[in-house]
């Protein structure tokens, strides 16, 4: 069940376990650390660069350097994170049959393991030709 407090003390309180408690505090720090992310890659890629430069090579020129596939990785990763846990909100409040939200949470996650996946070995695997 998700907690409804804004406060920290009274989600304490309010939490049933503090695997709950957990989540609620990562929420609130992924949800601002995900802004700050996104910002700072809108500010490179629209407002630094002259958007009529981005193409394949300037995407591929950037991903083959280190620092922007694991700024990437850490987007897509707190991203997927922080929207899965608010979807799990969202189906404790709705899926009243305990058997229905176990299958549906468990193809959830496999949903998000998957494109987790996905995007990490996009990232990290891709050989973008860049010399």
């Amino acid at each position: 069940m998700a907690i409804k407090s804004r406060r920290y003390e009274e989600a304490k309180l309010e939490a049933s376990t503090n695997l709950e408690l957990y989540w609620w505090v990562f929420m609130r720090i992924s949800g601002v650390v995900l802004v700050f992310l996104l910002i700072g890659h809108m500010w490179m890629n629209a407002i630094l660069t002259d958007l009529n430069t981005i193409n394949y090579d300037y995407v591929a020129k950037r991903l083959s350097q280190t620092t922007w596939k694991l700024y990437d990785l850490l987007i897509l990763a707190l991203g997927l994170l922080h929207g899965a846990n608010g979807l799990r909100y969202v189906l404790d409040d709705w899926i009243r049959d305990p058997m229905k939200r176990f299958w549906t949470k468990a193809v959830l996650y496999s949903l998000i393991a998957f494109l987790f996946l996905l995007g990490s070995l996009s990232l990290l695997n891709h050989d973008f030709g860049v010399k």
